[in-house]
């Protein structure tokens, strides 16, 4: 398994840059605007991570933040709605999730694309699973699971 990153939600893109570069001295890496979805991605890196953050795009803090809505209102994030997931990949995404079910873990959202799933660690953290390299060839019982919960 290989960390890739952890991503937060925010409120205001400078302040948090402020804080995250200015103050805590990460540097951006990447940033990604999504008109369709309204939303800015801010990938930042520790100093020491950016040769690596280069080659294979990890490991990175993720900014998200979300455009206000139509009504010009921000969306609130109490509640630790402002923590998002911590992502990972690995070889064998059907693998992991087998043996996650096998003990116990619901699989919020299957590998139904080959390609990802969501669980939820014991204390609700939601942990994206990105399947290394290509997506794997579609395979049941992933392929027609229904999401489970949210994450």
């Amino acid at each position: 398994m290989k960390f890739l990153h952890t991503m937060v939600r925010v409120k205001d893109i400078d302040q948090a840059l402020t804080f995250y570069s200015d103050l805590l001295g990460m540097t951006e890496v990447r940033r990604l605007e999504n008109e369709q979805g309204r939303f800015t991605l801010i990938f930042l890196a520790a100093d020491e991570d950016i040769e690596r953050v280069k080659q294979d795009q990890s490991p990175c803090l993720e900014l998200t933040y979300n455009w206000p809505g139509e009504d010009g209102q921000q969306e609130s994030y109490e509640g630790g709605r402002n923590f998002g997931h911590i992502a990972v990949s690995v070889a064998d995404i059907y693998g992991l999730c087998e043996k996650l079910q096998a003990a116990g873990v619901t699989i919020n959202r299957p590998p139904r694309d080959g390609r990802m799933a969501f669980v939820r660690s014991p204390d609700g953290i939601s942990v994206e699973i990105l399947q290394q390299g290509e997506s794997l060839p579609l395979q049941e019982p992933w392929n027609s699971m229904e999401n489970t919960a949210t994450w």
